[in-house]
């Protein structure tokens, strides 16, 4: 599905939030591995589960061409600061909810980006009558947990000893859903 775009400025900072096109493909194959370097709060090393250009063209397609699905960018300065994904399926019994997972790039950040692709996704999933929106959590992520209970969600488990990082210390993943009636 696609949105329509918005302008944000923060700090006398400037992006636009939009749908992802697949021109960005290129782009987005290349930010995604850079993200995964920068921080371990994404689920994969730098250059691990690698989607290229097209990879990211057949995603971009199906995800415009989807009620369930929702694919985001944030442009600044004629660049791709970062980006987010709500994923649902037409499956009756989940039919209901979608995953958000959402990556800036670390030069970006301090800007709300982040935030501003949550509330976008928000805002999509309710005017399309999606009741439920899911997400999973580094325990370590503080920033990102109180984002998100700010906005409605709420810890619904939690994945012991789930991911191993650079420290050589297992940590736990939270998972979180908001609910609408």
């Amino acid at each position: 599905m696609r949105i329509v775009p918005r302008e944000f400025n923060i700090n006398n900072f400037s992006y636009m939030i939009r749908s992802a096109e697949e021109k960005d493909a290129k782009c987005l194959s290349e930010i995604r591995v850079q993200i995964d370097g920068e921080t371990e709060n994404m689920d994969r090393e730098k250059g691990e589960a690698y989607i290229d250009e097209s990879g990211f063209k057949q995603m971009i397609k199906e995800d415009s061409e989807s009620d369930r699905k929702l694919f985001l960018v944030a442009e600044a300065n004629d660049r791709i600061a970062g980006f987010s994904r709500c994923e649902g399926n037409k499956l009756k019994r989940s039919a209901h909810k979608v995953e958000f997972g959402v990556c800036v790039l670390k030069e970006f950040w301090g800007h709300g980006i982040g935030k501003n692709f949550l509330k976008e996704s928000i805002q999509w999933a309710d005017s399309n009558h999606i009741k439920k929106i899911t997400l999973n959590v580094l325990e370590t992520n503080e920033k990102a947990k109180n984002l998100y209970e700010k906005h409605g969600f709420e810890v619904e488990g939690v994945l012991r000893n789930d991911k191993l990082l650079s420290d050589g210390n297992y940590y736990n993943t939270i998972i979180m859903g908001r609910f609408k009636d």
